[in-house]
């Protein structure tokens, strides 16, 4: 019998608080539209990332619940405040920090609800409710501050829970956070917020990672897209000087309002505090897309009062529809794999990690030569993609094209000495060019690496097997059962192996225990079948083969062997209808048709005997 194959790793009433509340309802309820024309970004990281296909339904469900989270927050926050005559509700202030903490849990960027809560105190409790000298505004400034310092006590305690340690990030997931010029990193910063600004504007660019050179650095005075952070600066100031300077208090209040709203929420993705993860994350704007509607609203109703309200309604009409049929067009993307990953390409071409996702995803529907191309692509954007070399590598070795794929795992392993499936994959492609000491210290590596790593110990069991090292052999199959008990090859090999060697009594233990906890494996069956018969123990045998067939009725080796089982035992008729039906199975199987013609000179001769 033949060793198995080496395995591949691979709705709250609002406080009546004057014009300003009708224009915060529209834009929370444009909120909840707009941001349907966002999906959260992704990362996919390791060559065994599989992202689930029913994402337009849950993927991003926990910037979604810190969204709603954080407006419930703010809302029962102005309800506090609806009575008036320096009056407000301890209960409901309670209960905006509780949804506050509720936000936070969802997502750490909730906490900047109480910046909101405290813009709020200063811009519309304090000025409509108290003189400007009045002492409330200390209090009500003091209070939110404490009730930050309370949260954020919270949220070190939910750091120390999951890592007491900051997360660790390679330049290639925000290269301008590694630049060592100051100058640079502020000014790729200040790009990287003209390009969310754009994205608020016009969400049509939407990718599901924005890293691995998705947007190159600036890196000199001449590039053309220095232009971008001035013109959003320019922008920003001229919303400021209309929100501080202008004559109408109201005017002041909703466009300093709406700037909050804009921007608190976005400060933790700003790299202003401290290093974040990715270039770009269209889910951190879910946030600060109620600052744009906030504004939007403000201009459209400005615009109303200037102009032709049809032709306003007109241009609001028609932008509703454009975001709608975006937001139709995106979701369509996200219903699968190949369409996500696909309609990034043309969004983010020098992105190693879309290339990279592009090639599993046609490696799993099995266009491995379509593969290959993504995967080189990946490799040649970024030379240090150990992933992409990875998976690159096993295409090539099951395409016979071992010295390459040798020298890809080889340059992973180099680049990132801790990768364990690289080493273990290393090591197969070494084992099949005969090149065992390399093979073997290849899987103790991986081992090293990853210490419970039972197909490794597999792979490892099989060299040895190959180099006639039978209690090696033994030994690491035995590690690979004990670390994943319901490891089929590694059982059955043992007992192939067992059987082959002569210990036939070890053998059947052997596959007794693995049927114990494998009760229905019918290769596991088919080999402790075989055992027995070689004991003569036809009985038990053929019930092995037989409870293997009910299992998998097609198997033509079992067919046959039942059948040199019936011939040994003497039942003749069984044996022929066995030879039978393993030949209409595979026509070919290798002697079989030697045993059948055996058979039937058998049964010739006991025919003319008889008559």
């Amino acid at each position: 019998m033949v060793l198995s194959e080496p395995y591949w790793d691979h709705h709250i009433p609002l406080p009546k608080l004057g014009p300003l509340h009708s224009r915060l309802v529209t834009a929370f309820v444009a909120l909840i539209c707009f941001i349907n024309s966002y999906n959260g970004d992704f990362v996919f990281d390791d060559s065994e990332a599989i992202i689930n296909n029913k994402v337009a339904g849950i993927v991003g469900r926990a910037d979604l619940l810190c969204a709603l989270f954080f407006q419930l927050s703010f809302l029962v926050y102005c309800k506090a405040f609806q009575g008036g005559d320096k009056k407000f509700s301890v209960l409901w202030i309670f209960s905006s920090i509780l949804l506050c903490a509720v936000a936070m849990l969802c997502k750490e960027q909730g906490i900047t609800v109480l910046g909101v809560n405290a813009a709020f105190d200063i811009l519309m409790v304090c000025c409509h409710s108290f003189g400007p000298n009045d002492l409330w505004i200390n209090f009500y400034f003091l209070f939110s501050t404490q009730i930050g310092g309370l949260v954020s006590s919270g949220l070190l305690m939910r750091w120390r829970i999951m890592g007491t340690g900051p997360p660790s990030f390679t330049e290639v997931d925000n290269p301008a956070s590694f630049a060592e010029n100051v100058i640079l990193r502020i000014v790729n910063y200040n790009y990287y917020y003209s390009l969310n600004a754009w994205l608020l504007l016009c969400p049509w660019w939407l990718c599901f990672d924005w890293s691995m050179g998705c947007v190159p650095l600036i890196k000199s005075a001449t590039d053309w897209r220095i232009v971008w952070p001035l013109l959003l600066w320019c922008c920003l100031m001229g919303l400021v000087y209309q929100a501080l300077c202008s004559q109408d208090s109201n005017k002041r209040r909703t466009l300093t309002f709406g700037l909050v709203l804009l921007v608190i929420p976005f400060l933790p993705a700003s790299n202003l505090f401290f290093r974040v993860g990715f270039v770009i994350a269209e889910r951190v704007l879910y946030l600060s897309s109620a600052g744009y509607c906030l504004i939007l609203a403000y201009t459209v109703g400005y615009c109303s009062c200037h102009w032709k309200k049809h032709k306003v309604c007109a241009a609001t009409l028609t932008l509703l529809c454009v975001n709608v049929a975006r937001s139709a067009q995106r979701s369509q993307h996200w219903r699968s794999e190949q369409s996500l990953f696909t309609s990034a390409l043309s969004v983010c071409p020098l992105n190693a990690k879309v290339h990279y996702n592009v090639g599993k995803n046609l490696a799993d529907r099995g266009n491995q030569s379509a593969a290959v191309k993504y995967y080189r692509e990946a490799v040649r954007l970024h030379p240090k993609y150990v992933h992409a070399m990875n998976n690159l590598g096993n295409i090539l070795k099951e395409r016979n094209e071992l010295e390459e794929a040798e020298e890809l795992l080889s340059s992973a392993v180099h680049i990132q000495p801790d990768f364990a499936a690289a080493w273990m994959n290393l090591g197969i492609v070494q084992n099949s060019l005969k090149k065992f000491d390399k093979a073997e210290q290849s899987y103790l590596n991986a081992i090293k690496f990853r210490k419970k790593y039972p197909d490794c110990y597999y792979n490892l069991g099989r060299l040895y097997a190959d180099l006639n090292r039978s209690i090696d052999a033994l030994n690491a199959w035995r590690n690979a059962t004990m670390l994943k008990p319901d490891h089929s090859l590694a059982w059955n090999n043992m007992v192939i192996l067992l059987d082959n060697t002569g210990n036939l009594a070890q053998a059947e233990l052997i596959g007794k225990e693995a049927l114990k906890i494998l009760p229905k494996d019918h290769t596991i069956m088919f080999s402790l079948a075989n055992v027995l018969g070689k004991q003569k123990k036809y009985k038990e045998s053929e019930g092995f083969f037989l409870n293997a067939l009910k299992i998998n009725p097609n198997v033509a080796s079992c067919h046959g062997n039942l059948a040199v089982l019936y011939h040994r035992w003497g039942k003749l008729d069984l044996a022929k209808r066995h030879y039978e039906l393993s030949l209409r199975l595979d026509p070919n199987a290798p002697g079989t048709k030697e045993n059948y013609n055996m058979l039937k000179r058998k049964l010739e001769q006991r025919q003319r005997t008889v008559g």
